[in-house]
This record gives C-alpha cells, sequence and structure tokens, in this order.
C-alpha cells in the first residue's frame, strides 16, 4: 500500500488539495463556533432581567424591559388591518350584519351593541366604548357588576390578590373602573419570576377542582392551553355576589352544560318578547375546541395561534396572538403540507357550511321570538307557551354556543355543524307549537311579523331607548372614563421598579 507521502510525490497537486481542504474546514469549524457563541452571548443578554418589579405589576411595557422580543410581538396586537372571509381583526358591528341578532337577545345588553373583539390590547378600549358597559337598559336593571371586568386586564389578579376574589366579583364595574386600565398583557399569564406559565383565574382552577382535577400538575403542552381556557370559556354569574363560575361539572359538551344549568334552574334573562328564560353563552371556545382534531392530536391553543419565532438566533414564543390565517406558513405548514391558498380554502369551506346553516337558524329563531309575543299579546296563558319556551331556550342555547365561540367552525366543525343542526329542529318545533297555540285560541291566520331589516328597525321594535343610551355613554367616555385614567396614572407611578 502507498504511502500519502508517496501519493503526494507522484501526484504533486494531490497535496495542494488537502491543503486547501484542510483551510477550508478549519475555516468552517471557526466560523461554527463564532456563530455558536454568537448565539450564547445573544440569549444571555436578551433574557438577563434589566429590572426588577412585584409579582402582580400589570404594565405590560415594564415587563418588556425584561423579555422585549415577545413585548415587541405583543405589541403587534394592536393591529387591525387582518381580514378574513368571515371578519378577521378589525371592529365590525354585528349586529348591523345581523340584525336578527337584536331580537334573540331583547332584553340583555347584547341587543344595545355588539362588535368583532379585536387584538388584546384593545381589552380596555373596547369595554369602555360599548354600551353594554356604559349604561344600564333600563334603571330597574341596574349597574354592571364587577365580574364583567373579569377577563380584561392583568389588572384583575393584582386587586384579587389584594382586595379577595368573592370581594372582587361583588364589586361594581363602576367601583372597579379606577384600578382596571392595563390591556391584557404578561401579568395574565406568567410567573413573575420565573416566567413560566400560570393560571390567574380562579374559576378554571375551581371548575376542575370540582371535577378531581388538579391544574397544578399539567404539562407545559397543556398549560400552552389552559392559559387561554382561563377566560376563553362558557362561563356564569353565581348567586348573588355574582361569582364567575364555570359550568363545567357535568361535562364539556353542550347538552352537559344545558343539563348543569337546567338543574339549577338558572338563567342570564327573561326575553322581553318571548317571555323566555334564556342562557346566555358567552364564548365557549376552549370546550369547542377540546371535542375537535387538532386537541385530539395533542395540539396547543398557542401552538397555532402564538408560534415560535426565530430571530438573532433566539427561539422565542410570538406573542402576536391573532389568526393563523394571518401567518400559515408557521402555523398550519408545520405540520401540514398543502399550499398556503390551499389550507385557507379548506378553512374557508367548513366556515361556509357552518355559517350558512347558523343564519337560517337566526332566521327561525328570531320569528320564533316575535311569534311567542304575538300569542301572549292575544291572551295565550303561561300553561299554553311552556312547550314552545322551554324549545326556544333549548334552540337559542345551541345557536349561541356555537355563535358565541372563536372559530368554533374551524376548531370542531363536525360538532359544531350537529348543534346547529339540533337548534334548527327545535327552533322549527318551536314555531309549530305556537301556531298550535294560536290555533286552539281561533286563530288561524299566517302571524304578522315587523321589519328587522336592520339593526336601527329590530331596536326599535324590541323597544331600546338608543339615543338616551348613546348620550349616557357619551357622558362616560367624556367624563367618567377621563376621571378612571388619571386615578391610574397616580397609583402606577407609585408601583416599585429596580433596575438591576
Amino acid at each position: 500500500m502507498k504511502s500519502i507521502g508517496n501519493i503526494i510525490n507522484e501526484k504533486p497537486w494531490v497535496g495542494w488539495v488537502l491543503f486547501f481542504g484542510t483551510i477550508i474546514i478549519v475555516f468552517m469549524l471557526g466560523l461554527l463556533a463564532s456563530s455558536i457563541i454568537e448565539r450564547r452571548a445573544e440569549a444571555v443578554f436578551a433574557y438577563t432581567p434589566e429590572v426588577e418589579h412585584e409579582e402582580w405589576d400589570p404594565r405590560a411595557e415594564v415587563w418588556g424591559m425584561n423579555y422585549p422580543r415577545q413585548y415587541e410581538t405583543y405589541l403587534q396586537t394592536a393591529d387591525t388591518t387582518f381580514t378574513s372571509k368571515y371578519y378577521g381583526a378589525a371592529k365590525i358591528d354585528v349586529l348591523a350584519n345581523a340584525p336578527e341578532l337584536v331580537v334573540l337577545w331583547a332584553g340583555y345588553a347584547f341587543s344595545l351593541e355588539y362588535n368583532q373583539g379585536r387584538g388584546h390590547m384593545h381589552a380596555i378600549d373596547d369595554i369602555w366604548n360599548i354600551l353594554r358597559t356604559g349604561a344600564p337598559m333600563t334603571p330597574e336593571d341596574g349597574p354592571q357588576p364587577g365580574t364583567c371586568w373579569a377577563c380584561k386586564s392583568p389588572d384583575v389578579p393584582r386587586l384579587m390578590n389584594q382586595m379577595g376574589i368573592a370581594e372582587f366579583y361583588s364589586s361594581t364595574f363602576a367601583e372597579l373602573g379606577p384600578e382596571i386600565v392595563n390591556p391584557i398583557g404578561c401579568a395574565d399569564c406568567h410567573d413573575a419570576k420565573t416566567m413560566q406559565l400560570q393560571i390567574t383565574r380562579p374559576g378554571l382552577v375551581e371548575a376542575f377542582e370540582r371535577q378531581g382535577k388538579d391544574v397544578s400538575k399539567s404539562t407545559h403542552q397543556e398549560m400552552r392551553s389552559l392559559v387561554c381556557a382561563q377566560c376563553h370559556v362558557e362561563y356564569y354569574f353565581k348567586g348573588d355576589g355574582k361569582y364567575l363560575t364555570f359550568p363545567w361539572d357535568k361535562g364539556f359538551k353542550m347538552e352537559d352544560m344545558e343539563a348543569y344549568y337546567g338543574e339549577i334552574n338558572f338563567a342570564d334573562w327573561t326575553h322581553h318578547l318571548s317571555r323566555t328564560p334564556m342562557i346566555k353563552a358567552q364564548h365557549p371556545d376552549y370546550e369547542l375546541f377540546r371535542l375537535g382534531v387538532h386537541f385530539d392530536r395533542g395540539v396547543a391553543c398557542a401552538d397555532c395561534h402564538m408560534p415560535y419565532k426565530n430571530q438573532g438566533g433566539v427561539k422565542f414564543t410570538n406573542h402576536h396572538i391573532q389568526s393563523p390565517l394571518n401567518n400559515v406558513a408557521n402555523t398550519c405548514a408545520v405540520c401540514h403540507r398543502e399550499e398556503t391558498e390551499k389550507m385557507i380554502q379548506n378553512v374557508y369551506q367548513r366556515q361556509d357550511a357552518i355559517y350558512q346553516t347558523r343564519s337560517l337558524l337566526e332566521e327561525v329563531l328570531a320569528k320564533a321570538h316575535l311569534e311567542a309575543k304575538f300569542a301572549w299579546d292575544k291572551g295565550a296563558n303561561q300553561k299554553q307557551m311552556e312547550n314552545a319556551l322551554k324549545l326556544i331556550r333549548g334552540a337559542q342555547w345551541r345557536w349561541d354556543f356555537v355563535a358565541a365561540s372563536h372559530g368554533a367552525s374551524f376548531h370542531a366543525p363536525f360538532e359544531s355543524g350537529r348543534i346547529i343542526g339540533l337548534g334548527l329542529e327545535k327552533a322549527q318545533e318551536a314555531r309549530i307549537e305556537i301556531a298550535r297555540v294560536m290555533a286552539s285560541m281561533g286563530y288561524s291566520n299566517p302571524i304578522p311579523l315587523p321589519d328587522i331589516s336592520t339593526k336601527e328597525k329590530a331596536q326599535e321594535v324590541i323597544g331600546v331607548d338608543i339615543k338616551r343610551l348613546n348620550a349616557e355613554k357619551k357622558v362616560f367616555l367624556n367624563t367618567v372614563i377621563p376621571q378612571w385614567i388619571k386615578i391610574a396614572d397616580e397609583r402606577e407611578a407609585t408601583y416599585p421598579t429596580k433596575n438591576l
């Protein structure tokens, strides 16, 4: 066997190849080492605390001094430019788009004003600038409860720890107003010292405890959904103290919660037209997500709404919480291989199917409420109307369970379609039952229905004094809110922070 030296003597070019090859290898190893050292330095720089602050400091900008990358992406939740086929991030007047909803919520504050939700940074502005909180529908309705603040701000866990959970809930919206000014932020989901995910709203912990489950033993992947679930769920205000409670004792399905409410004879309000004791679904996002294929495959909320991002050699969670359709390459494409346009088309196919049937259910339900009012006006009694009211309650609960959920038609399209279908059946049966009542009273003609083709016409039909409410809202925004902000600014100037 020839030695390397002999080979080089016979073929001098081989030596040059080895020489330059060695130089290239050494150069590449040097680049690799330099890159590793640089990225480690960047990582240390990125996560070296700049300031020290209190556990429940509600100011995201202070937390952002220690975690600038996360904070910079969080600020993007203020962007409202993204739109999709069905809404998006912009503020949209939902009642103007679907006037039937005014009738469905007659007697409830949602009939006054209901807008498409925007990003987390708008949480406080949106709850200030809406008729549902600025003024009661009628003087006897009384003030909005403090519980309405529960998911709007990191000031909430701060106050709950200061004054007590029950005391927080039993306060009024206005009493807590000057204390709650920071939009949803870091302290809602993170421990200040370790930055580990944590549950800050007691409703979730209490609901799982009643099921015999300890949330503190959840995995990190489970927590990446549970921190969302502490707010994106169905809930109700229990008792005179308005204690926020999740109706999960019997399970997470629509029928389970309906049975729970039925056992305690609960109603959010009595419908002003049909006199039906109603349940108002809030936003059962987590419950429906649990019934879809993504949850079944172990996907978390954050995987799609807060995907990981690489910047300067640092991998971190993108806190621009938004629709995955605005970031398909980093959400859907992580698991799926279809082109972006194909993925979006698949989503719209599911949404189209649910929205078509859901819109039909809204029309039928509105007619059922109006026809029930006609029957009452003609002298129908409680016993005659009993079956119709049960059907209306069940139909609207099914409609609202899907309609109030963000992303239901994508998270669980089969379950959403099933629920809407059952709701449509009950709504049609309610109308038939009312027709029977009218026939028993000697009335066989078609029931005349008022014009509800616009939001304004529908609000006039249900008897809303929108002029008075808008005047009260103007006073609230121009007088009350500036006072709250001034008080909050003076208080926050006293919060201790320490440069490190």
